[in-house]
């Protein structure tokens, strides 16, 4: 396994940190993030053209990247910038489409990098609690195509998806995994009911009701019952993202929570000279360390791995950074005191988006059951 970074990929990630740390600081992100959009169109299309969505798709799908670790540097760069833009959404989206599409489907990979274009994935339903299997929303056949009925829950930026991938049932009862079809739904369709909602670290999510939304015969994105091995397969493109996003997120965390024991003065000295907090933050810089080889293990495994070895690694990395990321956002507040948990720090903001991403795609006790099953 190599551990350097191509030339390309560490331009990449310069060009990223630099335009982030330029043009999102804290207070434009929060504007933008906790905002009616919940997010900055214009800014999502400046991250197209510095190619940060490009870099998440091979070349031969109108990418220039593609790899595990490509994905990986661009969300580092979105975690230590707390980017609430709907990337996440183009990656799973996209690689969907790259994984099961036909050609004239494929081409509406075109515009999602480009930046055209927010996809999200509709798949969580009430009560799901994060297995692929739960399905209850319907396609049925119609004369001239499908009609859509079925309830979604927290689509991440849903209201404003342009293009949705949605999982349905075709056949087969609630758990089977055979019967699940994917279907590509314009967002303005008609029978969309669209319930938005701000989410509490920002950025927009939504519910949404599929009241007899007529699908045309080439909706179906795949074969027919089989979409449950495409979930399966784009979930671990989401895995690797959110676990290089924490690690972003963390490192800042750490970092400023290192700055400010080195600064903050009580009883005459510096804080950071007292025993008992080096100890914490020496085992914080150790956990932190240990999600960075996860973080690296998952790319490897999007590259290189495949079936039960693969989503293996995946979880792992998922787990890790779920209960890691946790610690991160308990131990730097705490070792803040009181001004860690105040809006205007920067942390208290890190410190939300690290225990929000561990709920996202599967917690870590949903991870750990399934690395455990996995064997």
């Amino acid at each position: 396994m190599n551990f350097t970074h191509t030339e390309d990929r560490r331009m990449l990630a310069d060009s990223l940190n630099r335009f982030v740390a330029e043009q999102y600081g804290i207070e434009q992100r929060n504007h933008l993030a906790y905002g009616a959009e919940g997010h900055s169109p214009a800014l999502y299309a400046q991250f197209a053209e510095l190619g940060a969505i490009g870099a998440l798709f091979p070349e031969e799908e109108g990418g220039f990247g593609g790899s595990g670790f490509d994905i990986s540097v661009v969300f580092e760069s979105l975690g230590r910038g707390l980017v609430a833009e709907p990337l996440l959404g183009a990656l799973v989206v996209g690689q969907a489409l790259i994984a099961a599409g036909s050609d004239a489907q494929k081409r509406q990979l075109e515009d999602i990098i480009a930046g055209g274009v927010i996809a999200a994935l509709a798949h969580d339903e009430p009560g799901s609690h994060y297995e692929l299997n739960k399905v209850t929303a319907t396609a049925a056949r119609t004369a001239t195509g499908w009609a859509l009925n079925g309830a979604k829950s927290v689509v991440a930026f849903g209201e404003k998806a342009g293009l949705l991938l949605v999982s349905a049932r075709t056949a087969g009862g609630m758990f089977d995994t055979a019967g699940i079809s994917l279907f590509l739904v314009d967002g303005n369709a008609a029978g969309i009911v669209k319930r938005g909602y701000s989410r509490m670290e920002g950025g927009r999510a939504a519910e949404l009701t599929f009241e007899n939304v007529q699908l045309a015969e080439d909706a179906l994105l795949g074969a027919e019952g089989r979409g449950h091995a495409v979930l399966e397969h784009v979930q671990g493109f989401a895995l690797l993202a959110l676990a290089a996003e924490a690690l972003g997120a963390m490192d800042v965390a750490k970092q400023n929570t290192l700055e400010y024991l080195q600064t903050r003065k009580q009883f005459g000295v510096v804080i950071g000279s007292f025993q008992a907090l080096q100890h914490r933050m020496a085992d914080l810089l150790l956990e932190v360390e240990q999600v960075r080889s996860t973080v690296i293990n998952a790319a490897d495994a999007i590259d290189n791995a495949q079936g039960t070895e693969r989503e293996k690694m995946l979880s792992a990395a998922k787990y890790t950074v779920g209960s890691v990321g946790t610690l991160v956002a308990e131990e730097s507040i705490q070792m803040h005191g009181g001004i860690g948990m105040t809006w205007e720090l920067p942390l208290s903001h890190y410190a939300k988006r690290l225990v929000m991403i561990d709920h996202q795609f599967g917690d870590e006790d949903h991870h750990l059951a399934r690395f455990m099953a996995l064997g």
